[in-house]
């Protein structure tokens, strides 16, 4: 095992100074916990989830009814049932901190073009009240869906704290979106109420969103009222669609105060989006409380942070790290959002945000931190960083390199948290805690509350080798249910198909004495690109439709140089070629129908596509091989044809030996 190198270390003023700190001495006097590590403070929360989770609770004090019935009814993943008879409302917990902090910002909107908008507490609640009132005022009731393709900025914010306020579910896609691509994730939770913007600017140019939305609605029939969010002053006016129409700065002029529906614990608060290999996306269903807890905890104990923190994130709102940004005002953080191209004017546009706005806790994928590093920036030259506390780095691993080059070239003194974790629990189940150094390349451990280990294939815990990790207790955040998943067919399928009971999430890992992790990357197929996950069915359908094509399959390939190479394998009509025509054809269709963002990086012509006998891609395996596994480990005989599987093994191994090369 190679040697490990830490990189930073947090000063006892600093540990003393965190939440997490204050917490711990907050337990040991009411449950009589000593721990004098964030390990020993694990292992109680782990052992003792019941106290674990009330103690969270307490704390933080969230507004609701706890109600005296127990913590969880059930033992068993899944079917655990969290604090049943307890109510609460996601939006009234985070909006609480107006009540002491109205006249400060609470959201910051940032544009490619230079302006910035801004809402302070009072103001966000004014808005959230109008809005939420609106709603509700056009038959919006609790469980009903709100739907809204918009990017990120501050009105996306109030429109999801709005529909929370009045129970109904809320669902959200990024505007580079096609109809398809907004179809296939919408259609399936049939909203009544749908929320556009009328255009966005990216990477320096305008997109007019107003001209597809006849369109869009067409091919979302439950839909009843649209909502505009107007963006551009120019804009004219709307095209005659189906539905009426309602202007969000209409709406909000007049502030309200927001009265809050307090739901049940396990009432579905939003659904984000998650795919496999075959199938439409499938509804991740996330429940108030257990949102509400997870985000207590996470923020308070595992970032720490604090009132008056400036917290922005590059995401996109499709990607789970756009909610995540949000929950942080659960700890009364101001949130500066950004709509622009990551990129736009300079490679290092997002640590010179950070720098404007005083950033204190940063959230990026580590793609984006690779980028601005290969640019040979050095960004801690060119910007003030010293606010800089914490950053938050997920989407897939941080390259060793781009560890050091972040503590030499951007700042020495902050915390560098790779988290792993994502889209099903709306936050991470392993990474960083303010206790501990930071070791290059490593995790420093699960979070408080989550029971994490690594498992081999037997489902054998294993420490020093690659296992897969695994969840073996149960967490208020993990999903209700899938969507239109009633039987929890689809959500076992999921989630517990590999490990019966427990939680098996799909990512590679490595446990290390203490307790630290290396991940090295996703077992499975999902397509990653970005930090924004989709399914590689969502990419094959839309090839699959293109003419002349029969047939494809598409990989993403996290690659040890923090690159990422997604090749896409077709399969022609058998009286046509994979010449330039088709290839421009399908590279169109992916552009229009879903993003750019998917175009892949090669398109091959393959001879055949490598299935099971029970008809089933086998994208994982061939996966692995392009990642650097041996050929000889993938089981020829589940095959229905080894000779085509043989290809596919052999051009694998070549791409994975021609890296080795270029290494």
């Amino acid at each position: 095992m190679a040697e490990r190198v830490k990189l930073w270390q947090p000063s006892v003023e600093q540990a003393e100074g965190s939440e997490l700190w204050r917490f711990r001495e907050w337990v040991a006097q009411r449950h009589d916990v000593r721990a004098s590590s964030y390990q020993e403070l694990w292992r109680w929360s782990v052992e003792d989830i019941d106290r674990f989770w009330d103690a969270v609770w307490k704390y933080f004090e969230v507004i609701g009814n706890r109600g005296s019935g127990l913590v969880r009814a059930g033992e068993t993943m899944p079917g655990v049932r969290w604090y049943p008879g307890a109510d609460l409302n996601y939006a009234e917990n985070l909006l609480r901190f107006a009540a002491e902090h109205g006249d400060e910002e609470a959201l910051v909107g940032l544009h490619e073009e230079g302006h910035r908008e801004s809402l302070t507490w009072n103001q966000l609640v004014g808005q959230v009240g109008a809005l939420s009132a609106k709603l509700h005022s056009l038959g919006v009731r609790p469980g009903d869906r709100v739907c809204a393709v918009m990017p990120n900025i501050p009105q996306t914010v109030v429109a999801l704290l709005a529909t929370a306020a009045v129970g109904a579910v809320w669902s959200v896609v990024s505007t580079d979106f096609g109809i398809k691509g907004i179809r296939d994730r919408f259609e399936q939770i049939e909203p009544t109420v749908l929320l556009t913007v009328d255009g966005y600017q990216f990477n320096g140019k305008y997109y007019d969103q107003g001209t597809a939305l006849p369109e869009l609605l067409e091919a979302l029939p439950t839909v009843q009222q649209h909502i505009l969010v107007e963006q551009n002053p120019r804009t004219a006016a709307l095209p005659e669609i189906r539905v009426p129409s309602h202007r969000f700065t209409e709406i909000v002029a007049i502030p309200q105060l927001p009265e809050f529906t307090r739901v049940e614990f396990s009432h579905p608060l939003w659904v984000l989006y998650s795919s496999g290999t075959t199938g439409k996306p499938k509804g991740i269903v996330h429940s108030h409380g257990g949102v509400v807890l997870e985000s207590l905890r996470a923020n308070g104990l595992q970032y720490d942070v604090r009132p008056g923190d400036r917290v922005y994130f590059t995401a996109a709102t499709t990607w789970v790290m756009w909610n995540i940004m949000v929950d942080a005002m659960f700890c009364g953080a101001t949130v500066i959002t950004y709509d622009g191209a990551p990129a736009y004017g300079a490679p290092d546009k997002q640590l010179a945000i950070c720098a404007q706005e005083g950033v204190s806790y940063f959230g990026t994928g580590a793609a984006v931190l690779t980028m601005i590093q290969k640019s040979g920036l050095s960004p801690g030259q060119r910007h003030d960083l010293s606010a800089l506390r914490f950053v938050f780095c997920s989407g897939s691993p941080l390259p060793d390199a781009g560890w050091e080059w972040m503590y030499r070239e951007v700042h020495p003194d902050f915390r560098l948290g790779s988290e792993s974790g994502g889209t099903d629990v709306a936050s991470a189940f392993v990474g960083s805690n303010p206790f501990d150094p930071v070791y290059r390349g490593e995790l420093m451990g699960p979070y408080l509350g989550v029971a994490a280990d690594t498992f081999n294939e037997a489902g054998e815990p294993v420490a020093g080798e690659v296992g897969e990790l695994v969840i073996t207790k149960p967490l208020p955040s993990m999903p209700l249910y899938l969507w239109n998943d009633p039987e929890l067919v689809r959500f076992k399928e999921a989630y517990f198909d590999v490990f019966e009971g427990v939680w098996c999430h799909g990512d590679w890992a490595t446990q290390l004495p203490g307790g630290s992790l290396i991940i090295h990357g996703r077992s499975d197929s999902t397509i990653n690109r970005g930090g924004i996950r989709m399914g590689s069915a969502d990419i094959c359908q839309v090839v699959d439709e293109t003419p002349g094509v029969q047939a494809s399959m598409v990989l993403g390939v996290e690659l040890a140089d923090g690159g990422y190479y997604m090749p896409l394998f077709v399969l022609p009509q058998p009286d046509r070629t994979l010449d330039e025509q088709l290839q421009a054809a399908i590279i169109q269709r992916i552009r229009t129908e879903l993003s750019p963002r998917y175009v892949p990086d090669a398109i091959v012509q393959a001879p055949d596509l490598p299935r099971t006998r029970t008809g089933k891609l086998m994208e994982v395996p061939i996966k692995k091989v392009f990642q650097g596994k041996d050929p000889a480990t993938v089981d020829r005989e589940a095959a229905a044809d080894p000779g085509t599987l043989e290809w596919f093994l052999y051009y694998a191994q070549d791409f994975a030996h021609r890296q080795d090369s270029a290494v």
